[in-house]
């Protein structure tokens, strides 16, 4: 297993994937990466993306919270699937690059 997440200590998605992490817990490798987007390479070259909180296990990447905090319960809840929870939500992995624009300066978690 290698778990990463990537994320921002202020960004309020974050702290719920981490939070969800420790109840779990499931170790994993802590990145914090820079507050301004466009800084935000690691992010990019792992999911394609800006946005954070992104997780990646193994070959999978998660962007999306929702997605995430399903995936933890699904592969490590006391129910959890285990292993086959990857190819359940491989469907759901970011496979499209969004292109950079002007809010990617913007330091924030995700913009609606």
């Amino acid at each position: 297993m290698a778990l990463t997440l990537f994320h921002v200590d202020w960004c309020p998605d974050c702290h719920v994937v981490r939070q969800k992490l420790s109840a779990l817990k499931v170790s994993y490798q802590d990145i914090v990466v820079p507050d301004s987007r466009r800084m935000r390479t690691q992010v990019y070259e792992v999911s394609g993306q800006y946005y954070v909180p992104v997780l990646k296990d193994d070959d999978l990447i998660l962007t999306e919270t929702e997605d995430i905090l399903n995936y933890l319960d699904t592969r490590y809840g006391t129910s959890g699937m285990g292993d086959a929870a990857t190819a359940q939500f491989e469907s759901q992995a970011r496979a499209i690059p969004d292109t950079p624009n002007e809010d990617d300066d913007h330091p924030s978690c995700r913009i609606n």
